[in-house]
């Protein structure tokens, strides 16, 4: 239940050559408050609710609780989301012994090219590809959460 991450903004479309999938994602938040935000995500055919808390001083470790729902459900609670939402495409690539993925956002955060890379502690070694550039872990600006209120074409 303890999520470790690190996040890096990405310079090319390299990545796309070397991905194994890509996944449509349409997500919405029924409460983005930074200390419990509450998501719906829709990934293909599949659906997810998730919690997230705040995050750790460095950013990278928070909690999170996500667990599959049934689609027509997850539908249906898009609904009663905050004004917004989160449209992306989702690119998974191997890197050494981690995945890296890599969401280019669409709608109102058109631009906006964002790489994660999941760890099994903070101090996890990281093979980084040269597509990947600036660390943007821990700020808030780059979560999915603030993307959605302050999307990333106002900037």
């Amino acid at each position: 239940m303890l999520e470790i991450e690190r996040k890096y903004l990405v310079t090319s479309l390299d990545f796309i050559n070397e991905a194994q999938t890509n996944n449509e994602i349409a997500q919405g938040y029924l409460n983005s408050n930074p200390e419990r935000a509450v998501r719906i995500r829709i990934k293909s055919n599949k659906a997810y609710i998730t919690i997230k808390g705040i995050g750790n001083t460095s950013g990278a470790s928070r909690f999170e609780w996500e667990k599959e729902i049934p689609l027509e459900e997850a539908k249906q609670l898009m609904k009663l989301c905050e004004n917004g939402g989160i449209e992306k495409t989702r690119y998974e690539v191997r890197s050494g012994l981690h995945t890296i993925e890599v969401d280019v956002f669409h709608g109102d955060n058109k631009g906006l090219i964002i790489a994660e890379i999941e760890l099994k502690n903070e101090n996890d070694t990281i093979i980084k590809p040269h597509w990947l550039g600036k660390e943007v872990t821990g700020e808030e600006c780059y979560y999915n959460s603030y993307l959605n209120s302050h999307p990333y074409t106002t900037w």
